[in-house]
């Protein structure tokens, strides 16, 4: 018998398995604008959306993801805010991260670079 993935396991594979995703409070108006920014730029992110009572163990989850050993992810963001953006299976950061590097025009080459992007 195989153990049944939680929440926090399904999140974990979800970044695994998309070059973009956007993960966020259930019915979150920023998460659904983080959304639509990365769309009209011409990516296809996917969107998990995690409800209350979960909420602490994906946070929990995506800590984790940040660190590899002992060192801490130098780009990542050091507290987890949703809606979360990983992009190529790291945290990029927040909305306002993505926003920032959107008008910078500094987004676009790191979309590019995990695939995300192909003009």
């Amino acid at each position: 018998m195989q153990p049944v993935a939680g929440p926090a396991d399904e999140v974990r594979k979800a970044v695994e398995e998309n070059p973009v995703i956007v993960i966020g409070r259930r019915g979150c108006c920023m998460c659904h604008v983080a959304y639509r920014l990365l769309l009209g730029i011409g990516v296809n992110p996917a969107v998990h959306e995690v409800g209350e009572a979960e909420e602490g163990d994906v946070v929990g989850r995506l800590r984790e993801m940040t660190v590899s050993g002992d060192e801490v992810d130098r780009g990542a963001p050091s507290e987890i805010q949703f809606p979360a953006v990983f992009v190529g299976g790291r945290l990029f950061g927040g909305l306002d991260k993505v926003m920032t590097c959107h008008i910078s025009g500094e987004l676009e080459p790191v979309l590019r670079k995990a695939g995300a992007l192909w003009l």
